[in-house]
Order: C-alpha cells, then sequence, then structure tokens
C-alpha cells in the first residue's frame, strides 16, 4: 500500500520517511506542497490513470495551499474522496484541528511526531482504506450485475408491430433499473392478436425475477391457448407453483386481450389491473373495466371473459 507525504519541510519528510521504512512501510511518495501531490495525483484529469495512494500524511500549516484547503479539495473529487487524510500540526488550537476533521481528515497527529502513535494511526487508516476499497468492488459487481439483469429483462419485451389492421407500440420506464412490469403480444394467425400487460407485486429485484419465470412461460401458453380465461387460470396455476412453499405469496395484476381484426372483436380479461381504454369506431372511448382478482391471490381465479365489438379501425 502507498502513504503518500505531504509536508513544506523537508526535515519533516525525512523523519517521517525514516519511521516509514523503520516499520516496513517502503511504498511511500513524498511532496513539499500540496500542488506537488495534485500532479501527483493527476487531479484535474479526471480519466486519468488512478495512480497508487492508500494514504495521506498531511501537513496543517503550508504556503500557498494548506492541508485543510487541499483536504476540501481532494474530497471534491470523486476519485479520491475515499484516500484517508491524517493531518500533522504543530497547533494545539482546538478549533482549527476540529476544522481540519471537518475538511475530511479521519486523525491527526501532533508534533513532535510519536513514532507509535503514527504506526498505529497508519495501520488504521489503511485498515479503513482496504474495507472502502473492498465495499466499493463490492458495489460495482453488484450494479454491473444488475445493469446485465435489466439488459436480459428487456430483451423480454415484445417489439412494435404493424401491420395492415394492427400498430402497437409501447413506451417502457421503470422506477428502478429492474421492475416487475411487462409487456408481450404475439401474432396468433393472419387476423387474431394476442396481449398482455402485468405488474408484479413489489419492485426491484425480486418483483423482476417473478416477471422472468412469468416471460418464460407466457410465450409458449400464449402461442397454444388464446382463450383469454383459459392463458389467465393458467398463469394462476403457475403463480401456486411458485408460491407452494409457503414463503412469501407473490402475486401480479394483469389483463389480456385477443384481437380478432376479422371478426372485429376484442376478447378481454382483466385480473385487478387498472383498466384500459379503447376508442371505438374512432369515436366512443370505452374503459375495460369488468376487473376480477388479481394472479395467485387464490388458488382457484374466477374470471369471466368479456367482448368488445368494433366497425371500423380500433385502438386501446
Amino acid at each position: 500500500m502507498t502513504i503518500l507525504i505531504v509536508d513544506d519541510h523537508k526535515v519533516n519528510l525525512f523523519v517521517i520517511e525514516k519511521i516509514l521504512k523503520s516499520a516496513g512501510y517502503d511504498q511511500y511518495v513524498s511532496f513539499t506542497s500540496a500542488k506537488e501531490l495534485f500532479a501527483y495525483l493527476h487531479l484535474e484529469e479526471e480519466h486519468a490513470p488512478k495512480p497508487p495512494a492508500d494514504c495521506i500524511l498531511m501537513d496543517i500549516m503550508m504556503p500557498e495551499i494548506d492541508g485543510i484547503e487541499a483536504c476540501r479539495i481532494l474530497q471534491q473529487s470523486q476519485r479520491f474522496r475515499d484516500i484517508p487524510v491524517i493531518f500533522l500540526t504543530a497547533l494545539d488550537d482546538a478549533r482549527k484541528l476540529a476544522e481540519a476533521l471537518n475538511a475530511g481528515g479521519i486523525d491527526y497527529i501532533t508534533k513532535p511526531i510519536n513514532k507509535v502513535e503514527l504506526i498505529a494511526r497508519i495501520k488504521v487508516a489503511l485498515r479503513l482504506k482496504e474495507e472502502k476499497d473492498w465495499h466499493a468492488e463490492q458495489e460495482k459487481h453488484l450494479k454491473d450485475e444488475l445493469d446485465l439483469a435489466m439488459q436480459v429483462q428487456r430483451t423480454l419485451l415484445s417489439e412494435p408491430i404493424k401491420e395492415n389492421c394492427l400498430s402497437i407500440t409501447s413506451s417502457y420506464k421503470p422506477a428502478h433499473q429492474l421492475a416487475g412490469d411487462l409487456y408481450y403480444w404475439y401474432k396468433i394467425d393472419d387476423h387474431r392478436y394476442s396481449l398482455m400487460l402485468l405488474d408484479v407485486m413489489g419492485h426491484g429485484i425480486s418483483a423482476s425475477l417473478v416477471c422472468m419465470f412469468i416471460s418464460s412461460k407466457l410465450r409458449d401458453l400464449m402461442q397454444s391457448k388464446a382463450d383469454p380465461e383459459t392463458v389467465m387460470q393458467e398463469l394462476n396455476e403457475l403463480m401456486r407453483y411458485l408460491n407452494k412453499d409457503g414463503g412469501m405469496q407473490h402475486y401480479f395484476t394483469a389483463i389480456y386481450l385477443v384481437l380478432d381484426c376479422a371478426g372485429k372483436t376484442v376478447e378481454y380479461v382483466n385480473a385487478g389491473h387498472p383498466p384500459a381504454f379503447a376508442l371505438v369506431d374512432e369515436k366512443e372511448v370505452v374503459p375495460l373495466s369488468e376487473v376480477g382478482c388479481a394472479v395467485g391471490f387464490f388458488p382457484q381465479l374466477e374470471v369471466e371473459k368479456q367482448v368488445l365489438r368494433f366497425r371500423a379501425a380500433s385502438g386501446a
């Protein structure tokens, strides 16, 4: 681990370097000003490689930029704010020391420097840095996993459809990276299309996993059984299987439609979902508001298919 030392007096640098060497710390870099430190860190180059720096020993009283101001500047940098700073000072002014700690320092050592005290505080600082680095790595790993899961989840969503009798587009803006919302549509035959919109209980990872589980079965189900009542009841059985261990009970609301362009009908079942709206014959807005129970609430799902008829083009 690399220790950075900043002091405008070379004698002080020599003393600290000697203490570090005697304690087995041979990876250190010394600077006589905050500007030299900033140049080493490439502070103003946001995308520059991050040089090794695990702890900074910073003198408070320095010309141009003092240690407290230098610490404040480091705290403003996303790249370097996690480096622990230990202040070195000959001051006994409590207010000045409080200002130094408020600027972002984790500790201070008074001059003349005591070897045992210095090494003890460095060990604490390096342990703190190691723990911060570990947590940062874990957070990055989790973020990468969530990003991948989000990409996978988005691939489950259907692409827009634009055909002679039908046009389907969508907008998907989840509140979190992962969500329990899903839409899927499927062309049953030359003139019939099925469409499902559902919302799994909860948010985040658990809802997303349930959503992916449903999606893995939904495609085959919609392809093999077009009837809305049958599809919803099969999905209810699927949720019974998911909830069979008796733990957290998962459920979802959904609306499922089958649009028949030739027969000019929309068959639908609404299982606890907010009503959809259909613009019928380009003049009448009809809410699809016949709502049943959510899927997965009860062992048996009682639903009744509704039928909407239209003469001309229809939108929902």
